[in-house]
């Protein structure tokens, strides 16, 4: 078939199959000359829009009845000018590209008119009939921009669609595109070669190499199946009762069921509190603190176990954060839960201290609730392993706190919040395993009822926790959350004072 032909068809059959017929361009604002007639509301969203994304752009302003809100934006944007006038037909003469954002129909109509004449491309406001370009909803992250359009269908779903890229783009995909450049500027050879050996480094970014995978998978469901067996020989050997509980349950058993389920699953909601939950209640029961944080971090490796490869393979992980929190964590845990076994004997006086602890994470976490997020974070933190090596040591003594300090701290200095949680949920799992080997090494429990209630309570709800994690409103749950706990430890406390008075 001859190429003409061929290009004739390719066109009809684009015309029949329809869709978005618009072409995508990115244009240099900065050496362009915008004219965005109208300064009301929507003039003011054109203008932001502008402005966000080419801040050097030379624009003026035209409008009678102007916002103050635009005058604040001409005191901090050098090249925006504002002209308080009624809109004329030579208004465009200069002009690159003109925006028409008025409420008066026949204006927009005229500004249409006016542009056309000489051939400038106009956008108006809430007319795609109109317009010659639309303004896209745009998505962010250092120098890479994403634009979406829905064809002037619907501002709504593009706003919506935006919302959820800003949310899954780690903000650290700049920092790979920056060394992108960097290897790409370096590279030799032709073309042909160039792009070979950049799919082959690109490659990672969508499908992890199979030998990390594999190794992984074998190194979480192994470690699981060991702290299985770790749990069930701890049982058999410590609790008399334990190979008639299939004719006889104790009720302890029941109650920490019901309460590791519902933990994980407020846990799995805000990223944190598993750990001072199942501790104040453990506590609450008359569990002393070295049984209760074993018991809390024995039901943590299954539960984090769970979660951190339901995270892994929804592409939570930010794996250089993992590797930083990884030993210290471990070493802190270990120390901790150390020290804690060894001072079981002295319970009475150590478990008033952990209610404090848990009171002061309540504090925490009812704060939390009520902050207002911040929009633009701080400096990403630095020491890494320092914040693991001390959220290790302060979890293992405490019997909870790697999400309440870890967690919060990593998104607090502009961590992304989606790969900060799956992180810290995997990196949770190998630190609960190494503490929990402690615990059993150092203690004689008697509550071994209330460890294995919390370990299949906990067990079951990981994975809809993992799932739901991104989906539900967190301030009502962190509120509960923090009021429980911090009525827990007030009331354990004040037994302990009474007590000694």
């Amino acid at each position: 078939m001859p190429s003409s032909q061929k290009n004739s068809s390719l066109i009809i059959q684009d015309k029949k199959t329809g869709g978005n017929q618009l072409f995508p361009v990115f244009l240099k604002l900065n050496n362009l000359h915008t004219v965005l007639v109208g300064a009301g509301k929507v003039g003011l969203e054109k203008l932001m829009a502008i402005l966000h994304n080419s801040p050097e752009a030379k624009v003026t302003v035209i409008a009678l009845e102007i916002l103050p809100e635009v005058h604040l934006l001409a005191a901090k944007y050098q090249k925006l000018v504002i002209v308080q006038k009624t809109f004329i037909d030579s208004d465009l003469d200069n002009a690159d590209v003109v925006i028409a954002a008025t409420n008066n129909s026949e204006l927009n109509n005229f500004i249409r008119q006016s542009a056309h004449e000489r051939k400038l491309l106009i956008n108006v406001a809430d007319k795609p009939d109109l317009c010659d370009f639309y303004l896209g909803s745009i998505v962010q992250k250092g120098d890479l921009k994403i634009a979406i359009s829905t064809n002037g269908k619907s501002p709504t779903i593009a706003k919506r669609i935006k919302e959820v890229l800003n949310e899954g783009l780690p903000n650290e995909l700049d920092d790979t595109l920056q060394q992108m450049s960097l290897l790409r500027n370096s590279l030799n050879g032709d073309f042909t070669e160039k792009v070979r050996k950049l799919n082959a480094v690109t490659s990672v970014l969508v499908e992890p190499k199979a030998i990390e995978k594999k190794n992984l998978i074998w190194l979480i469901w192994g470690a699981i199946i060991v702290s299985i067996l770790i749990a069930v020989t701890a049982l058999w050997y410590n609790e008399p009762g334990f190979r008639t509980y299939a004719q006889a349950i104790k009720p302890e058993f029941y109650y920490f069921l019901a309460a590791g389920f519902v933990f994980a699953m407020i846990d799995g909601a805000i990223g944190m509190s598993y750990g001072v939950t199942s501790t104040s209640f453990s506590l609450s029961m008359g569990v002393p603190p070295g049984s209760a944080s074993m018991g809390v971090h024995l039901s943590e490796i299954m539960s984090n176990g769970i979660a951190g490869w339901m995270h892994y393979r929804m592409g939570n992980i930010n794996w250089k954060l993992f590797k930083m929190l990884l030993l210290p964590g471990i070493i802190g845990a270990v120390t901790g839960a150390y020290i804690l076994s060894s001072l079981e004997h002295y319970s009475q006086y150590t478990k008033p201290f952990v209610s404090l602890y848990t009171l002061i994470l309540g504090l925490v976490i009812l704060s939390k609730a009520f902050k207002s997020r911040v929009k633009k974070p701080g400096d990403k933190i630095k020491k890494i392993p320092l914040l693991g090596l001390g959220g290790g040591f302060i979890d293992a003594v405490g019997g909870g706190g790697w999400g309440s300090i870890v967690l919060s701290t990593l998104i607090a200095g502009g961590r992304h919040p989606r790969f900060s949680l799956g992180t810290v949920k995997l990196s949770r799992f190998f630190i609960a395993l190494m503490s929990s080997i402690t615990f059993i090494a150092m203690l004689n429990s008697n509550h071994w009822g209330a460890v294995a209630g919390l370990v299949i309570g906990s067990a079951i709800a990981s994975p809809i926790a993992a799932r739901i994690s991104n989906k539900i409103s967190a301030k009502a749950i962190m509120v509960s959350v923090a009021v429980i706990v911090i009525l827990i430890s007030i009331r354990s406390i004040a037994s302990f004072l009474i007590k000694i008075i």
